[in-house]
């Protein structure tokens, strides 16, 4: 608690406690002392003077000076009655000046007692310096008196200044030596004064005598008297009859203290140390306190802790006139508890009239923009969805888990990928509304079930990552990913379903040595597209060979982009034969990539990849584009009475294009070829994706004139039951029947099966992957009517394929001259 004894001072209850009591003692010990025998009129006419004089003219104007009647008339007391007149005179005179002011009895107490224990230190530094205080005026100056006396304004000074310096800056926080030397100074300044009056007061006194002394007081004492009373009536006079003087400064203060009172912003008028002194309604309304209760209290005491230190230093920073005002941002304590966001404006004001020092605050409440910069702030490194951080605040720990392992290599962590398995099904079969609350469901289960220190990220659409830190080695990791498995295992009811879903994650622990965090979370989704591949619902560590192996497929998928350009792709062609004459029928072309560098390149390796980055569609239809261009040339070569045709594979992704069949036709128009002599190639399982769809397009590709085939039959999921509502021409059985027919008798009734099945449709067979006599013999045997293998030819370039055309083109041979040929080391073709 603190107690305010000026504007601007205020002290704690401790010291004002002791203060009291210190100067109860010394007006105790200074009424035992009392010289009885000076005691008289003349004491009496002394106090009445002092206390008329210093009400009337002892006023301190703030930042000014003005002579210290009240310290002049301890003095002369002090010379004249003893040090114990002097005492109580002192505290006297303190009294009636806070009695002026209507100051409360505890400040009436303050005020005396540290008067009274000021001149007692000055009384005793006089007396230990210069003896009896009344024999120092009976002579001439000394050296001893004037060391005295200058020992003795060195005290009153220090502790006048000491007291008003201390009070001062008590409840602002701030140091008291700037403003104590300051005061010093002036307080020497005055006292010295004072004692100067005194002392010549005093000597006026003995050279004139107590009798004349008292009649030139007791008339001072009417003249002063007389003199206040005029003062109090002009001053009355002034207050009523200057109101036609004042009338036009009254109009601009009211207007002033109109736009104060209803402005839309809160303002206020504080004291230096903090007290509130005038207050508007907005500031009312801001801080939720009639402006009664906020006079009782401070700026201080409204002021967010943690906003308070930047305030007092702002406001020291205006004090000291280092700055002319004074902005922040900072929060005040509503009366109901919640935080208020202001934007804080403070500068000086002086009073016209005291001259006193006054802030002037202006206070605009930024509550709403604080929270709104808040939530933007939220939801720049959030996910809207789940709440959970996003890829940029991810990114964020991550880096700094980076440097902590950096600085110490004991540190470990590790980053967990983590993806839905068929969250696509769900979403496409149940809703989007059903699928957002998965994912806020799994969201939440993950937070339930990772540590606190942990941090879970949703990067966008069904993949989440998790930041594991401070583990000792990857099977902390492991364990993690093993126990969200579990978690995410258990169904979850929504909307009054039961949606079960697994999820493929990768691991990458730090040990691997990462400087980026881009890099460990791009070794984390590589883990996790491994763990997909090896069937899904599990998790896969990342290690050197599986980041070698995604180079290796980037640097491809990078390759394959120029390919085209530098037309590194070729084209190879495979012959069909007529089983039962061996009469050429036409070819497969087959897409060979010719690497400059790495050489012959599988198309076991680089389609897949092709197919994953869509690169699949523009070498699709490169491939038509070219396979179409070469057999438009060999039916001009070679103008066959049953043109050869040419078999194209189609990619599901090329099949689902909305462009396939304006660009099919674009290439049959560009290159001539007759479209009866194209067959396309569309494996059952793209056409068993979406019937409906896939029936349509092929009508459609059926529309331009071209032939339809379907590829790999028997080895994907098609029902019977649609096959005839298909435009296919030809069902290609699978290597996997052929080459295993003569190991297994169910393989032999598989081909069986889709031979007579074809034939009941109207449609032709080829089998493919024929590579032995004994195969040829079983599929004539079953009525096959058309074979592709290795037994008639692997795929030849173009140059190989017109010699077969123009070695072949005609021939007739029975199967046991083919196996003598092809034992002889030729084709099975002869002219």
């Amino acid at each position: 608690m603190t107690i305010e004894i000026n504007e601007g001072q205020r002290f704690p209850q401790q010291f004002v406690n002791a203060a009291v009591a210190a100067g109860g003692a010394a007006m105790l010990l200074a009424v035992f002392g009392l010289p009885l025998a000076q005691l008289g009129f003349p004491v009496l006419l002394l106090a009445l003077l002092a206390v008329s004089v210093t009400s009337s003219f002892d006023t301190r104007p703030a930042g000014g000076w003005n002579f210290p009647f009240a310290e002049a008339f301890v003095f002369l007391s002090m010379l004249l009655f003893e040090g114990e007149v002097a005492v109580l005179m002192a505290a006297l005179v303190a009294l009636c000046a806070a009695l002026s002011e209507n100051r409360p009895p505890l400040v009436l107490a303050f005020r005396g007692a540290v008067a009274a224990v000021a001149a007692t230190l000055v009384v005793w530094t006089l007396r230990l310096t210069s003896g009896p205080l009344t024999e120092l005026t009976a002579g001439w100056p000394t050296a001893a008196m004037l060391n005295g006396v200058c020992a003795a304004v060195l005290v009153l000074s220090f502790v006048n200044a000491s007291v008003a310096a201390f009070g001062g800056s008590y409840r602002m926080n701030l140091s008291a030596w700037r403003d104590g030397v300051r005061l010093f100074f002036w307080q020497i300044v005055g006292n010295a004064a004072a004692v100067a009056a005194a002392l010549a007061a005093a000597w006026g006194v003995r050279l004139a005598g107590m009798t004349a002394s008292v009649s030139v007081g007791a008339l001072a004492c009417i003249v002063g008297f007389a003199l206040r009373a005029k003062l109090n009536g002009r001053a009355e006079h002034n207050s009523n009859g200057a109101a036609s003087d004042s009338r036009t400064t009254a109009s601009e203060g009211d207007r002033f203290r109109s736009a104060f009172d209803f402005a839309a912003i809160g303002m206020a008028l504080v004291s230096t140390e903090g007290r509130w002194l005038q207050v508007n309604r907005s500031l009312c309304q801001i801080l939720g306190y009639t402006e009664k209760e906020l006079l009782l209290t401070d700026f201080l005491s409204v002021t967010h802790p943690d906003d308070l230190p930047t305030a007092l230093s702002n406001i020291g920073q205006l004090l000291k006139g280092k700055v002319q005002a004074s902005q922040m941002e900072k929060r005040y304590i509503h009366k109901s508890g919640h935080e208020v966001w202001v934007h804080w404006s403070v500068s000086l004001v002086r009073d016209q009239y005291s001259k006193s020092v006054h802030l002037i605050f202006q206070i605009q409440d930024i509550t709403d923009r604080k929270l709104a910069e808040q939530q933007l702030h939220h939801d720049a490194f959030h996910d809207a969805l789940t709440g959970l951080p996003n890829r940029a605040l991810f990114m964020d720990h991550l880096k700094l888990a980076i440097a902590r392992s950096r600085r110490n290599n004991t540190t470990k962590f590790a980053v967990l990928y983590l993806d839905l398995d068929r969250f696509k099904v769900i979403n496409d079969s149940l809703g989007h509304t059903i699928g957002d609350q998965l994912l806020v469901g799994i969201a939440d289960r993950l937070k339930k079930n990772l540590r606190p220190g942990d941090t879970v990220a949703r990067l966008g659409g069904d993949e989440f990552t998790v930041l594991v830190e401070d583990i000792a080695d990857e099977t902390e990791s492991v364990q993690v990913a093993e126990r969200v498995q579990k978690e995410l295992s258990v169904p979850f009811t929504l909307s009054g379903r039961e949606v079960f879903t697994t999820v493929s994650m990768g691991i990458a622990p730090s040990a691997t040595g990462y400087e980026r965090a881009e890099d460990i979370l791009r070794d984390a989704d590589t883990a996790m597209y491994r763990a997909k591949s090896m069937g899904k619902a599990r998790y896969e560590i990342f290690d050197k060979a599986m980041h070698a192996r995604a180079i290796n497929l980037l640097q491809m998928e990078t390759d394959m982009r120029r390919a085209l350009e530098r037309e590194e792709f070729i084209l190879h062609y495979q012959p069909i034969v007529a089983l039962e004459n061996f009469r050429l029928r036409g070819f497969e072309a087959l897409v060979r990539w010719q690497h400059p560098e790495r050489g012959f390149i599988s198309p076991m390796d680089f389609i897949p990849v092709a197919e994953e980055t869509g690169m699949i569609v523009p070498l699709g239809e490169w491939v038509m584009r070219e396979a179409c261009r070469q057999m438009n040339g060999w039916q001009k070569m070679f103008p066959l009475e049953q043109p050869l045709f040419i078999t194209v594979n189609l990619s599901s992704k090329q099949f689902s294009q909305n462009q396939l069949i304006s660009s099919f036709a674009d290439i049959l128009r560009e290159t001539g070829v007759k479209p009866q002599s194209v067959k396309l190639e569309i494996t059952e399982s793209v056409v068993m994706e979406n019937i409906d769809t896939a029936t349509d397009m092929l009508r459609q590709l059926r529309s331009l004139g071209v032939k339809l085939a379907i590829d790999d039959f028997g080895t994907g999921y098609s029902s019977l039951s649609y096959l005839h509502r298909f435009p296919i021409d030809t069902l290609k059985i699978d290597r996997s029947f052929v080459t295993r027919m003569s190991e297994n008798n169910e393989n032999t009734e598989i081909v069986r099966t889709i031979v007579v099945l074809a034939q009941n449709l109207g449609m032709d067979v080829v089998a493919e992957g024929v590579e032995t006599n004994e195969q040829l013999v079983l599929l004539q045997k079953l009525g096959c009517e058309n074979g592709q293998g290795y037994f008639f030819s692997k795929p030849v370039n173009s140059d190989g394929a017109e010699k077969i055309i123009a070695e072949t083109y005609g021939a007739l041979t029975s199967p046991a001259r083919a196996l003598n040929s092809q034992q002889n080391g030729k084709r099975v073709f002869v002219a």
